[in-house]
Order: structure tokens, then C-alpha cells, then sequence
């Protein structure tokens, strides 16, 4: 059996992740917030860690991403980059530090690179951020897109429901992913789109496409980690898959520390100087 790419390689790259689309070897994302988590993924074999702006939402408890700040995102980046050597690290830029002005998304994207030591970004939208996107390139900083559902977008569409079901809207998204490609985005990120739709992007443009809720046919899957280990119970997208119900493991293991505190049984002998 052949050794993979992302084996062989000394540090995941935006070049590693197109050798991986060009050698049909899927690529595997989730998110991450800090050191001890980002430190498993890194030990686990990760490929690429995005420090997404979901933290508003499973780190800070907010109902949607809007709240986050630059400041957020760059001391979540910083605590993850500082626990990885291996996996790329993207960033997702917030809520208005990239839309409607070019300079002020640049200014963004360079405090997260100089700040966090992350190895690129992510923003959301097509045409309507291509300048920002151009803008943040000509610096030399790598920009992940995201199209189909762009949570930022919340208030503008008023809802999570899958996105381009229109032909009008699917062939939108479609111009839209190739004009990111033409731009030099290294890859995209569909979230809940039509599988048909998603498979047709990832065969039609040349580099990665990182599918959320968007079928099996693209070049690889992300998820939020918080969702898929079982830690958020509230979420349960029909694309989520729980691996594990920490919910319930570390709620029962907490009520054993209470009992044994209140028992008098921890600490015991050894447990003590």
C-alpha cells in the first residue's frame, strides 16, 4: 500500500493540499480554539485545523458568529498555532473585518498572519469580496473561500436552510467558485449545498473543495469539533455525524467527583502528601 501525501509531507501546505486534489487523496478539516485541543488534532493526524469564527457559538455561547472580533480570532489562532507543527492552520476573518473595504481586510488579514503565526485565512462570499481577496493576496497571505451557506450572512438570508436548491442561485454559486479560483484562493469551503451541485465545483475548478453538508464527491470534509465529538447536543444537522457523546461522559464523570467529594472517598491516602 502506498504511503499518502499528507504522510510523507514535513508540514501541510496549501501546495500539499493540491497535490492531494491532483492525487484524489480526501482531505481531512476540523476546527479548533485552543492549545489542548488543537494539540490533539495535531496528534491525531489532522491535515488542516480552521480556527473557525463558530467559537462565537461553542466556545462563547452566542446564537450566531456576528459577535466575534478580530481580537477573538487572533487569540484563538495564537493558542492553536502555539500546539501545532504539522497541520495548516486557516483562520476564519470576522464579521466586518473584510466586507466593503479592501484596505481594512488587508489590515485584518496581515494582524492575523504577524499575530497568530497561522498559515492563511478564510472569508466568506464570492464576487462581492473579491476585491478584499485580491487585495489580501497581492501581501503573499494564502485565502481559503467559503461559499452556499456563509453564516455571516444570517440576517441577509434569515435562515440556515440549504443554499443554491434554484438553478438561478446554483449557477451563481458556481461563476462565484470559479472567480475565487481565478482570483488565486487555494481552496473553497461549500457549506449545505445540494450533493449534485458540490460534486459538479470540485470537477469543474482545479483546486480543493472542502465540503460541510455538501456530499461525499468533493475533495475533502470539515467539521466543527465541538459537533462531532459529542460535546454540543443542541445541533444536530442531518450531515452531522457524532463519533463520541462526551456530553454524557463528562457530565457522568463530573457527578462521580461531586459523590466522591461529598463521600469523603476522594482524596484517598495516595492522593495525598
Amino acid at each position: 500500500m502506498s504511503t499518502s501525501i499528507s504522510e510523507t509531507a514535513g508540514k501541510i501546505t496549501v501546495h500539499v493540499l493540491q497535490r492531494m486534489k491532483n492525487n484524489h487523496e480526501k482531505i481531512a478539516m476540523l476546527t479548533a480554539y485552543d492549545y489542548s485541543m488543537a494539540k490533539l488534532l495535531e496528534m491525531a493526524g489532522i491535515e488542516v485545523i480552521l480556527v473557525g469564527d463558530s467559537a462565537a457559538n461553542v466556545i462563547d455561547g452566542y446564537k450566531t458568529t456576528l459577535p466575534m472580533t478580530l481580537d477573538h480570532m487572533i487569540y484563538h489562532a495564537a493558542s492553536v498555532v502555539r500546539a501545532v507543527e504539522k497541520a495548516l492552520v486557516v483562520v476564519d476573518m470576522p464579521f466586518g473585518s473584510y466586507q466593503g473595504n479592501s484596505k481594512d481586510a488587508l489590515h485584518s488579514a496581515v494582524r492575523i498572519m504577524k499575530e497568530s503565526g497561522a498559515d492563511a485565512v478564510k472569508l466568506e462570499g464570492g464576487k462581492e469580496v473579491l476585491e478584499s481577496i485580491d487585495r489580501i493576496l497581492t501581501a503573499g497571505i494564502p485565502v481559503m473561500g467559503h461559499l452556499g451557506l456563509t453564516p455571516q450572512s444570517i440576517n441577509k438570508f434569515g435562515t440556515y436552510a440549504v443554499r443554491a436548491q434554484e438553478e438561478a442561485e446554483a449557477d451563481c454559486l458556481l461563476k462565484d467558485a470559479l472567480l475565487l479560483e481565478k482570483a488565486g484562493c487555494f481552496a473553497i469551503v461549500l457549506e449545505k449545498i445540494p450533493a449534485q451541485l458540490a460534486r459538479k465545483v470540485a470537477e469543474t475548478i482545479k483546486i480543493p473543495v472542502i465540503g460541510i453538508g455538501a456530499g461525499k464527491d468533493v475533495d475533502g470534509q470539515v467539521l466543527v469539533l465541538h459537533d462531532m465529538l459529542g460535546i454540543t447536543q443542541q445541533f444536530s444537522p442531518r450531515y452531522l455525524r457524532r463519533y463520541l457523546d462526551l456530553s454524557t461522559e463528562i457530565t457522568n464523570a463530573l457527578k462521580c467527583y461531586i459523590q466522591d467529594v461529598k463521600s469523603k472517598s476522594f482524596p484517598n491516602e495516595k492522593e495525598q502528601y
